[in-house]
């Protein structure tokens, strides 16, 4: 497992984009960089069990993603998800040798008020296979992610 970082800067208030990326409609719109069809079930308060789903990019039939829990939530400032395991096909899987190499990680959203804006700071664990794939996604999702915050 490896720590990737990324940053970036939005020229909007924190609880704007705090609720653009949070929220299940804008959610949608800048996770698609990941995976187009990306969405979630469940909350984002702490303790929360939390799904993210989308079509499984091998086979679109089938839908997949991870079980996660909201670790921590200090609003607009803060949020922490823990990686617990993986879905497929809507079974939840945290015990299989697949599954094991997501957990334990953690994927952590810092919002930080900056010259009239919002430096938004993303740590994340990853399984080493998927660092690469994940560096080349992450810049894109923020771009789309600070379209949106920026514009809406």
């Amino acid at each position: 497992m490896q720590k990737i970082h990324f940053k970036t800067f939005i020229s909007a208030p924190r609880e704007k984009v705090w609720n653009t990326m949070l929220d299940d409609e804008t959610y949608r719109k800048w996770t698609s960089a990941f995976n187009p069809g990306s969405y979630y079930k469940g909350d984002w308060n702490e303790g929360s069990k939390i799904l993210f789903l989308g079509p499984d990019p091998t086979d679109p039939a089938i839908e997949g993603g991870m079980v996660s829990r909201i670790k921590e939530n200090r609003k607009y400032e803060f949020i922490s998800i823990e990686h617990l395991g993986l879905v497929k096909n809507g079974v939840e899987d945290t015990t299989s040798d697949e599954a094991k190499k997501w957990t334990p990680a953690y994927e952590n959203y810092t919002f930080t008020e900056l010259d009239g804006g919002t430096e938004l700071i993303i740590d994340m664990d990853i399984e080493d296979a998927y660092k690469g794939m994940f560096e080349e996604m992450w810049p894109k999702a923020l771009e789309a992610l600070k379209k949106l915050a920026e514009t809406n």
